[in-house]
């Protein structure tokens, strides 16, 4: 069977999400730069903590975790982890990508939905992404379309989580700006460089979200043509 995970034309396919991507990447790191270079009141783990605070989220905890842009709520054990740059920093950059991850946390603390779904989703994300491959690889190499499909179904979970995890990403990021301004920790006028990195941040999970669904119609595609030729 052709290894179609090299086959350039599943590259060709999801072309528009490899750029889409490294478009995206690109604006997250040149933003974050530029707000990078301009100071803020607090640094971004006092954010998080006033935030929080002011919340009466006194219980999650706000960590340093190494890597740069390393920046991620966990609400199984309630804490945040924000990367060096961005739990020492007192920039503008600092305190926005804080709020964003405070963001998650008072969307756990208040039950949203779309978050309660990943939550759940994101187990059966994991095992399609892996799972599902290998009943496609093993389904398509042995002839077994019926197994090919079972692999495409699983893969689905994954498209699924993308799609339900982008309102909770820019559900996140409108709590964060709404947040910075009314505890004045940001001007409305600095906002603007809080909305530049959040925005540019927030395509790449547009990007990942593409990337899910293209690879998906690419194996429906693969699997259907395969069960012509039967």
């Amino acid at each position: 069977m052709p290894m179609f995970f090299f086959d350039p034309f599943y590259l060709i396919f999801i072309s528009p999400a490899i750029i889409l991507a490294l478009w995206a990447q690109f604006r997250v790191r040149s933003t974050y730069a530029q707000a990078r270079q301009i100071p803020a009141r607090l640094s971004g783990a006092e954010a998080a903590r006033l935030i929080l605070n002011s919340a009466g989220l006194t219980d999650v905890d706000v960590d340093m975790v190494p890597g740069e842009l390393t920046d991620h709520y966990s609400p199984s054990e309630r804490v945040i982890r924000l990367s060096p740059d961005v739990y020492r920093g007192r920039s503008l950059a600092s305190v926005g990508i804080a709020a964003h991850e405070v963001g998650h946390a008072l969307q756990h603390a208040h039950g949203y939905a779309p978050l309660m779904i990943t939550q759940i989703a994101y187990p059966a994300a994991n095992f399609g992404s892996s799972l599902g491959l290998l009943a496609l690889l093993i389904g398509l190499g042995m002839g077994l379309t019926w197994l090919a499909w079972v692999g495409v179904y699983l893969f689905s979970a994954v498209v699924i989580f993308q799609v339900i995890n982008l309102p909770v990403e820019f559900n996140a990021s409108r709590r964060a700006k709404q947040l910075l301004v009314e505890r004045g920790i940001v001007s409305p006028e600095e906002l603007t460089y809080v909305n530049r990195v959040l925005n540019a941040a927030a395509w790449t999970y547009v990007a990942a979200t593409l990337q899910a669904i293209l690879t998906l119609l690419y194996y429906l595609l693969l699997v259907s043509a395969r069960d012509r030729d039967r």
